[in-house]
């Protein structure tokens, strides 16, 4: 009997930790702002534009939700899904699409597996978008023509060189 006094001091005492570990287990991220993205986005297309190209550009927050997405007149049907997959690619991966995709056909087949996961793509043209060290979104573009006509060498060549356009014009408000 006399254990079972401490029975419910000792169980009030455990819930109340509970509740005050969980009261202080917030986490705040940091993100890209839709004001950004449609900024990046405009600058990019700007700058694909200017070659000729008619791209379709696809901006995600840091927990890959699309913030952006910019389809040109004239742009292919699967620019738009192409263009999320690099973006999700570059932001899962914390690198240039392209850049993962040369990691992940230089080891093939040992890391075929990833190559299996939804939105997942080998391509050029995503980009992670860094505040520092932290990755707080990132950008893909899709539709630059494969070989000639955009002036950055075409494909994913082109549409990572528009994508870093992009950046350039957002990163003095990214900080660090």
């Amino acid at each position: 009997m006399k254990s079972s006094k401490w029975l419910v001091p000792a169980a009030a005492l455990a819930l109340w930790t509970c509740a005050t570990i969980a009261q202080t287990t917030l986490v705040t991220e940091r993100s890209i702002s839709v004001s950004a993205a449609m900024e990046l986005a405009s600058a990019a297309l700007a700058a694909c534009r200017k070659h000729g190209s008619q791209v379709t550009i696809t901006v995600l927050d840091h927990a890959g939700r699309t913030k952006i997405v910019l389809r040109d007149d004239g742009s292919n049907p699967h620019s738009v899904e192409h263009s999320f997959r690099k973006a999700y690619t570059a932001l899962t991966y914390r690198m240039p699409s392209g850049q993962y995709g040369k990691r992940a056909t230089g080891n093939f087949p040992a890391s075929h597996g990833p190559l299996h996961l939804a939105h997942i793509t080998t391509a050029a043209g995503g980009l992670p978008i860094t505040a520092g060290n932290t990755v707080v979104g990132a950008i893909g573009i899709s539709g630059t023509p494969g070989s000639g006509g955009a002036g950055a060498g075409g494909g994913g060549t082109a549409d990572e060189a528009c994508a870093q356009a992009g950046i350039d014009r957002i990163s003095k408000g990214l900080g660090g």
